[in-house]
């Protein structure tokens, strides 16, 4: 485990449920969109067991993030409404995800589109 540089001083989730506010001691401050955790999570079932097995998931433009939980004294478990919650977001994946957002972002709805894939959840058929 890495010694963090720069702890959190404010963890908190908007009251949509739709962006989740980082503040470190350093002064940074991270809004970040929920659906943006949700589809980069640090999870093997987003991020796989490999580096090339990272997964594009769909559909998930409307995820609102239910509960925050803390992991000892480095993380936090999202929880999301589609009971998605085995990501642990440590301090320096948080860090790092706002610092890349743009780029993470960018290259996310590039994979998307890719597969021909749509940040739109799918309507059930009928």
């Amino acid at each position: 485990m890495q010694n963090h540089q720069d702890w959190p001083t404010e963890i908190r989730l908007a009251k949509d449920r739709r962006t989740l506010v980082v503040t470190f001691e350093s002064g940074a401050r991270y809004e970040l969109p929920a659906e943006y955790l949700r589809v980069e999570s640090p999870s093997a079932e987003v991020q796989g067991h490999g580096p090339n097995e990272k997964k594009t998931i769909p559909g998930k433009m409307n995820v609102e993030i239910i509960g925050v939980e803390p992991v000892g004294h480095y993380a936090v478990k999202l929880i999301f409404d589609d009971m998605h919650d085995s990501g642990i977001f440590g301090w320096d994946t948080l860090a790092e995800m706002g610092r890349d957002h743009a780029a993470r972002w960018g290259a996310y709805l590039d994979a998307l589109a890719q597969a021909g894939l749509s940040r739109e959840p799918q309507r059930p058929r009928r």
